[in-house]
């Protein structure tokens, strides 16, 4: 369906008219800084381009009052020294003879966005827009914002479109308590907030930025802040953020639509946020938030400020919306301290108000010597390094070469591939995925097989030829993801084949993801190349630190749950640069519960997934799973529902076991109440 981009170059004309050092960082240039860089990476030429209208005195209405509305009216008719004098009676805000204009334009491109989204002529968008709008309240201007851009597109998403779930997703670095003030009393609008608050000593100084602000009356607990009380926050405290707060509550709300409030202040060397985040991290959020609402985000520019991190964020949101796979993380998945804290604090103020967070009666179980390897030895240090000291405040960071070199993945010639052993004629594809012709040589494929029984056969032979084929196609970079076929009898040994090929061919870290009766390959090493996690054993156990089991959760949020609160953590954790997911027999899952896993993985590698099916369910299997790896949206699970207490058990069971070695687990799944 694509991709949007809503813009109007008449938004560049408004700009500070008068010596104002708070105000000079919000420029037009932060406009034309982004659409260059589009441009150039040639992401503007595969959206949909749409040119922003004026929003109407009607639909500005649906948040502001008229004499507000009136009071920037007339704006465009006063002179130098009078627009002083009224920006003096607003915090951190300058008007210019253009304001009400592109202020107009904003919240109309926000609209825009919306309608083109909710009525199906794109999947989802980026409303490349300025004066931001988080900030700005129902009678006032404030911190650079005239009109709540996203504000106004959640209540006339409401009022046009009928929508009753809306989630809306801050990740700018200043509190929006614009937004919070509006929906605060509201069930139907969730609204998330991460913010550089340093318990109330930055901008904007207000007591409800912090994480006990949950908000009021039938909107209890559906204001959702969490302030960061440090400086330097990078990728894993942001990662952190994501999977143990704002995905488990936005799997129990289930939106209809994602707005972004993307504001990329929140990025290593903004002067503002001060912190160390990536750009390639919003790539990953973006992903992460794709999984929702059948994919239905509209993400808004808010803040940005330091021009080079800017554009190459704008460019990591612009091309994972477009389908294209995130790139890898750097630096150590090890989240700080204070995150850690900020974390927990906001879990805490939000468990009563939220059934993925809370449980009964349990409590970890203390580390064993289990963590250790069978030789006895303490593990290797994880990928990326030792704990990362909790950041104190400092200058603004410098902005690292990755600014110079940007982490970009290249674009393989096939994107997706589907490798049957024969090519089925009903199965429904994408237009550009591919059915796999080709097979390894017969010598090569025999070579491979001869230690497995099991793969003799001539079917199994058959299967292992194209898997073989495809995972080459991977490995050199002609492929991005696939899906291969076995038989049901082969699927250890095929796997097992797999793993090994994958290693003996250029994977550093391969992440195996196995669910149903698979057990692990006799032969895998526990020297920290590989990381084996099988859903669906019969015990929760943890053999070593890479070798990790647990029954198969049977309810949606125990899946749910095991997917964020121990899947997902050590993935990221590990860092693959390459992730097999096998099907074997008796996984259980049902075609959206498939997808959703294959989707959530598809952050990880470069999106370099192979997924391994037997063939009995590959027809209904493989399309779904194809659609989802090519860049899709899986199919909703509905509101999520608790965990039963034999899962909660397991997965408290294995964290209290990882956690020692796998700092993403720290802030685990789970919030005990008493």
């Amino acid at each position: 369906m694509g991709t949007a981009l809503v813009y109007h170059e008449d938004m560049t004309a408004t700009r500070l008219l008068w010596d104002d050092p708070e105000c000079e960082i919000e420029r037009p240039e932060r406009l034309t800084a982004a659409l260059d860089r589009l441009r150039q990476r040639g992401l503007e030429q595969r959206c949909l381009r749409l040119s922003a209208r004026e929003a109407s005195k009607e639909e500005l209405g649906l948040v502001h009052s008229p004499e507000y509305v009136s009071l920037v009216r007339k704006t465009q008719v006063l002179g130098e020294e009078e627009l002083q004098a009224l920006s003096r009676q607003f915090d951190a805000i300058y008007f210019h003879p253009s304001t009400f204009h592109c202020a107009r334009l904003a919240a109309g491109a926000g609209l825009q966005l919306v309608d083109a989204v909710l009525t199906g002529t794109v999947q989802n968008g980026l409303a490349l827009v300025r004066p931001p709008g988080h900030h700005s309240q129902r009678a006032a201007a404030n911190g650079f914002c005239v009109f709540n851009n996203v504000a106004i597109a959640a209540a006339h998403a409401k009022q046009k479109h009928g929508l009753h779930r809306i989630l809306i997703v801050d990740w700018d670095v200043h509190h929006g308590q614009g937004i919070q003030y509006l929906f605060e009393d509201d069930p139907s609008v969730l609204y998330f907030s991460w913010h550089r608050y340093e318990h109330g000593r930055f901008w904007p100084f207000l007591r409800e930025s912090d994480a006990d602000a949950v908000g009021r009356g039938q909107g209890l607990g559906f204001t959702v802040n969490l302030p960061w009380n440090q400086v330097g926050m990078g990728n894993a405290d942001y990662m952190a953020a994501f999977l143990h707060l704002l995905l488990p509550l936005a799997f129990e709300f289930d939106p209809e639509l994602v707005l972004v409030s993307a504001g990329f202040d929140s990025v290593i060397g903004d002067p503002e946020g001060q912190m160390q985040a990536t750009p390639e991290c919003f790539a990953h959020l973006t992903q992460l938030l794709q999984v929702l609402a059948g994919g239905r985000v509209c993400a808004m520019l808010e803040g940005g400020y330091h021009l080079e991190s800017l554009a190459e964020s704008v460019c990591m949101t612009v091309q994972t919306l477009l389908g294209d796979p995130a790139p890898p993380l750097s630096g150590p998945m090890v989240p700080c301290q204070s995150a850690l804290e900020s974390i927990q604090s906001a879990r805490a103020a939000q468990a009563p108000y939220w059934k993925s967070l809370q449980l009964q009666d349990a409590t970890p179980v203390p580390t064993s010597p289990s963590t250790h390897s069978p030789e006895g030895r303490p593990p290797p240090l994880l990928p990326g390094g030792p704990m990362c000291k909790a950041a104190a405040p400092a200058p603004a960071p410098a902005p690292s070469s990755f600014l110079d070199q940007p982490c970009l993945c290249p674009a393989p010639s096939v994107r997706t591939t589907v490798a049957l052993t024969a090519p089925d004629t009903t199965l429904v594809l994408p237009p550009d995925v591919i059915q796999q012709e080709g097979s390894a040589l017969r010598e090569e494929t025999e070579a491979w097989a001869r230690p497995h029984k099991s793969l003799a056969r001539e079917e199994a032979l058959t299967a292992l030829g194209k898997l073989l084929y495809l995972l080459d196609g991977m490995l050199d970079g002609q492929v991005n993801s696939g899906i291969a076929a076995t038989p049901a009898s082969a699927a250890a040994a095929t796997l097992d084949v797999a793993i090994q090929r994958g290693l003996s061919h250029g994977a550093q870290r391969l992440l195996c993801v196995a669910l149903g009766q698979l057990d692990r390959p006799p032969d895998l090493a526990h020297d920290g190349r590989t990381l084996w996690l099988n859903i669906g054993g019969k015990e929760a156990a943890a053999l070593s630190m890479f070798h990790v089991s647990t029954p198969l959760p049977v309810m949606t949020g125990g899946f749910l749950s095991c997917i964020l609160g121990l899947v997902l953590p050590l993935a990221y954790g590990f860092q693959p640069d390459l992730v097999l997911v096998a099907l074997g027999p008796g996984h259980g899952l049902q075609g959206p519960h498939a997808a959703l896993l294959s989707a959530m993985l598809r952050g990880l590698a470069g999106g370099r997934v192979l997924a391994l099916l037997e063939e009995d369910s590959t027809p209904q299997l493989a399309g779904i799973l194809a659609r989802v790896l090519h860049g899709e949206a899986p199919p909703s699970l509905g509101p999520s529902s608790m965990a039963s207490p034999e899962d909660v058990q397991a997965l408290m069971y294995l964290r209290g076991q990882l956690e020692p070695q796998w700092k993403m687990l720290q802030v685990g799944a789970f919030t005990p109440q008493k």
